[in-house]
């Protein structure tokens, strides 16, 4: 019987994934659960699908840098 993985902690969720790595259908439940969690307007784009990936990468580090100052 697959747990609550609505109920669990992000944290849980990861212990669990990494316990039941072998068992394809409760390790992607669990992903799935743990990736429904992600803010979309955090995410970052993957440096290969960039247009001109050291430029943008750059741009994108020194505003991160600016906005932690």
């Amino acid at each position: 019987m697959m747990q609550d993985l609505s109920q669990m902690t992000s944290t849980e969720l990861k212990r669990f994934i990494s316990e039941h790595r072998n068992n394809d259908e409760a390790f992607r439940a669990a992903l799935e659960v743990l990736m429904e969690r992600c803010d979309p307007d955090d995410l970052q784009p993957f440096p290969f699908s960039l247009e001109n990936p050291e430029a943008e990468v750059g741009a994108l580090l020194r505003k991160k840098i600016a906005e932690s100052e």
